[in-house]
């Protein structure tokens, strides 16, 4: 049994099932127990009674054994039921929790916390915790009950040879709980080993292709090597513990026995008992064995228990940095007539990461109106992406400091904020699902026509048709089965089919020839009249048409306006304008 505030609340949820379990779990010991009673009367029987003849065999010890029998059965499938079930239900109910909770914290968590590390706790810990609450339970209720009872009935047959017997259990206790302490250590140093491991492993096989073009193949085994060695170190330590705490076990219910036939022995010659009651008196412990290894058992899962609900529960107590404020509102409810118009404007925000140390944004202010179409350019690491996350509230911001449609988003429910909002990341990540599905992710029915017409306007709908399977072919994990161009066009065409009042594309035609982006830009502007659509892009001929281009370096809003208004006002962006030039008459002079 475990204990912790994430994982109590079960013990209540589920206390009839645990109660009619125990109840069943008891039923079953008290039943087991009549069985060295009646081996006793056998060999007392057998020692030449007079009563003793087959009516006897019959009447006295078959059919009430035959009726032990069924009741042991049956109760053991009752409380099976009622310990693992409840026990799979924990596990789930967990699971959901955990991934319900994984799903609201903000991006600050997963860059610290990687994906292999994440996906043990999903897998070892959460089954180490199920083996608990139910393995565990039954291990806690039976070695009371059953001890309790086997004791009970040794103890009246005779003091002294029980309280020789409980010698070496006593002794049993203290070394388990000393030991155990050492095993929730080595279990946590197992648990984090595998977690690197998987770490490891998984980003090796997203990164098989940086890999085999390097050539360090041999590099990548060595250090998986070394990590799976520390993994198998890992094990080894904690098995060898475990064995220790099992043999010690051993070989103190092998004292006991001792002790049982040495001095029950000696009771027989002196006729203070007789075979059968020996009999009897070894039978009731026999049927402690089992609840003394489930000592051990029950500390060795404990201790793997505490350890994976440690980490469990630091998922689970992981805060939730991007929350709606207590007073936020729906913002269809706040503008007029219920329609976002994608108005945006940035008032004077000043903003760092909660890790970092340095402002990446410094008093930016800007407007854009609904309907315009914005580019956004700057050297790289100028804080670009960082001003389009922090529209989707990707990041806390200071109130105030950033307005769609006139409200203030802090005021407004991240949901319908981020609703209003189409995105395409840079990363560009794509599921393993088909084609249609990737495009159609907004929506819960994918309609066939609206795919088709997001993948025209992306241009990739040629591309898609090439497959053996069009639109229902199966990705690769993460989209690998596609090229960089390709799994651009597909983001960019998923982003479309929602039809956002907003869309936001952070350096969205990177990967595609200039042909191929002018018929993005063009379908753009026909397609997105009349709403607001925002651009990143290192390339200024990529946004030079733009309504609008806001010039970032170094955190700072150096200048807005038109193409050749900065070209005119601003010396920063006029350079940047020449030095792209000199590079693609110098790449057009190589190529020639």
């Amino acid at each position: 049994m475990i204990l912790g505030k994430h994982i109590n609340r079960y013990y209540l949820k589920f206390l009839h099932m645990y109660i009619l379990g125990t109840i069943a779990l008891v039923f079953v010991d008290y039943f087991q127990l009549k069985v060295p009673e009646l081996y006793g009367n056998v060999i007392n029987g057998m020692n030449g009674a007079e009563w003793f003849n087959m009516e006897y065999l019959i009447r006295d010890v078959c059919i009430p054994l035959a009726i032990i029998m069924a009741t042991i059965i049956v109760g053991r499938f009752l409380w099976r039921i009622c310990f693992f079930g409840s026990a799979v239900k924990i596990e789930t109910d967990l699971r959901n929790r955990m991934f319900e909770h994984a799903r609201l914290l903000s991006n600050q968590y997963y860059q610290v916390n990687k994906v292999g590390n994440l996906m043990s706790l999903f897998t070892n810990d959460l089954d180490t915790i199920q083996e608990c609450m139910g393995d565990g339970v039954l291990m806690f209720v039976d070695a009371l009950f059953l001890g309790i009872l086997a004791l009970s009935k040794m103890w009246k047959m005779d003091k002294v040879l029980t309280g020789f017997a409980l010698i070496p259990m006593a002794l049993m206790l203290i070394i388990g709980t000393i030991v155990g302490k050492s095993m929730t250590k080595r279990w946590d140093i197992r648990q984090q080993a595998f977690s690197d491991l998987s770490d490891f492993s998984q980003e090796s096989f997203s990164g098989f292709a940086v890999i085999k073009a390097f050539v360090k193949e041999l590099k990548e085994l060595a250090a998986f090597r070394k990590l799976n060695v520390q993994n198998e170190d890992a094990n080894v330590s904690y098995t060898k513990i475990s064995v220790m705490l099992n043999i010690l076990i051993t070989l103190l219910v092998e004292s006991v026995i001792c002790v049982i036939l040495g001095y029950g022995g000696y009771l027989v010659y002196t006729g203070k008992f007789n075979a059968g009651k020996l009999v009897e008196y070894i039978g009731y412990f026999s049927s402690i064995v089992w609840p003394i290894m489930a000592i051990s058992m029950l500390i060795e899962k404990t201790s793997r228990g505490k350890a994976s609900l440690k980490r469990v529960s630091e998922l689970l107590d992981a805060e939730i940095n991007v929350t709606d404020a207590e007073d936020a509102q729906d913002i269809t409810s706040l503008v007029p007539g219920g329609t976002v118009r994608g108005g945006i404007e940035f008032r004077n925000l000043s903003f760092r990461y909660p890790d970092g140390e340095n402002e990446v944004l410094t008093d930016c202010s800007f407007t854009i109106n609904p309907g315009e179409s914005v580019g956004i350019v700057g050297k790289t690491g100028s804080g670009k992406t960082t001003i389009v996350d922090l529209i989707l509230r990707t990041y806390n911001v200071p109130d105030g400091s950033i307005f769609i449609d006139g409200q203030d988003i802090n005021r407004l429910t991240i949901r319908s904020l981020r609703n209003c909002c189409a995105y395409v990341p840079q990363d560009n990540f794509l599921f393993s699902d088909t084609i249609a599905r990737n495009i159609g992710f907004a929506f819960d029915d994918i309609d066939e026509a609206a795919v088709k017409n997001a993948a025209v306007l992306s241009d990739v709908d040629s591309n898609i048709m090439e497959f053996k399977e069009g639109y229902n072919t199966i990705l690769g994990e993460r989209g690998v089965t596609v090229s960089g161009g390709q799994k651009q066009r597909i983001s960019i065409a998923r982003a479309l089919m929602k039809d956002a009042p907003i869309l936001i594309m952070d350096d969205s035609v990177s990967a595609v020839d200039t042909n191929t982006e002018k018929v993005i830009l063009r379908n753009l502007r026909e397609n997105r009249a009349g709403k607001t659509t925002i651009l990143i892009a290192h390339r200024i001929t990529t946004i030079e048409s733009m309504d609008k281009i806001i010039f970032v370096d170094d955190g700072r809003i150096l200048a807005v306006g038109s193409h050749d208004e900065l070209v005119r006002s601003c010396p920063e962006y006029s350079r940047m304008v020449e030095l792209q030039k000199l590079e693609n008459e110098a790449g057009g002079a190589e190529n020639a």
